[in-house]
């Protein structure tokens, strides 16, 4: 797969703004971070390590922290939100019901937090 700007490149106008929005909040919090792959998938890499990758599914929009714990230091916050699934490692929502912006902002900082360990 190519870049971030590829994968955008490629998406409905809906599901682009929502994924370029999670893409440009990432870069807010973590402005270092430069366009890679993680684990085959476009992402946003911090100091050679993938920080996040968002990418539609079939179903839903995926985001990947590539870290459990960084879903789960934002996991209260999304607590009984419509439109809004966690699992281990990723976080699912639909365009319709987007991330808050602090909760993005609170993920991608995890992780960041995480790689400088």
């Amino acid at each position: 797969m190519g870049t971030v700007d590829d994968l955008l490149a490629g998406l409905d106008a809906a599901d682009r703004d929502a994924v370029a929005r999670v893409y440009a909040l990432a870069r807010e919090a973590v402005p270092d971070a430069e366009q890679g792959t993680g684990y085959g998938m476009p992402a946003l890499v911090y100091r050679g390590k993938p920080l996040l990758s968002v990418m539609r599914a079939k179903k839903h929009i995926g985001v990947y922290p590539f870290s459990p714990e960084a879903v789960s230091a934002v996991a209260d916050s999304l607590a009984g939100r419509p439109g809004i699934g966690l699992d281990k490692g990723t976080i699912r929502f639909q365009p319709e019901h987007p991330l808050p912006d602090d909760v993005v902002r609170a993920l991608v900082l995890a992780r960041r937090e995480q790689i400088e360990r």
